[in-house]
């Protein structure tokens, strides 16, 4: 099975598992062999998953700020969270590919393959609510074209970025391209980096 067919495949399955309880504190039940690709692209739109609904939360004009500020911790974290996954989804790739004889013009891509999967979790999550917007019954004729257009969109971006994605993977599976990773140096998380909370440490 190509790749991105897959991962499509596994975050529509997310998607559906957690709107079952539509609960950003609901237990993530992940029916994968643990460690497994699958078990980490389930993980990954997981964590998509609950920030896209965090993201909204956060949003109501009158939400108690203490109860912000905790939603924003949590944002924190779940990008934290999000960035390690994707490292480690490239990881994958990395030792899948480690023997690859790579030839003397190969390129190197804008993004690693687990970036642009990262990409591809993202659209899954636009599609299935925009797919909501459609169905929506108490709108007027304008929105539902409105957003029947943007569904279009959508669905096209998602085939075409599956397709760049395989055609990168098979470039790379030639030798033809190579990646390498660059470990996210977050620096708002790092106490070493971020002044204020190394300033709070020097106080």
């Amino acid at each position: 099975m190509a790749f991105t067919k897959l991962s499509n495949s596994i975050f529509e399955q997310v998607i559906s598992d957690y709107h079952k309880t539509d609960n950003v504190d609901a237990p993530m039940h992940n029916p994968y062999p643990e460690k497994s690709i699958e078990y980490f692209l389930y993980l990954k739109n997981w964590i998509d998953t609950v920030q896209w609904h965090l993201e909204d939360i956060i949003r109501d004009p009158e939400i108690n700020p203490e109860e912000a500020l905790k939603i924003k911790r949590r944002i924190d974290k779940s990008n934290q969270d999000r960035t390690d996954l994707v490292e480690l989804i490239d990881s994958y790739f990395l030792d899948k590919y480690k023997d690859i004889n790579v030839l003397s013009e190969a390129q190197i891509n804008t993004e690693s393959p687990a970036w642009a999967i990262d990409r591809l979790s993202i659209l899954a999550l636009k599609i299935y609510h925009m797919q909501q917007e459609v169905d929506r019954k108490d709108t007027d004729k304008d929105h539902h074209e409105q957003v029947s257009k943007k569904l279009d969109i959508l669905l096209a971006q998602r085939e075409d970025l599956s397709t760049a994605i395989e055609e990168l993977l098979e470039d790379i599976e030639a030798g033809k391209k190579y990646m390498k990773v660059y470990k996210q140096m977050k620096m708002y998380n790092d106490p070493a980096l971020n002044p204020v909370l190394y300033g709070k440490d020097s106080k």
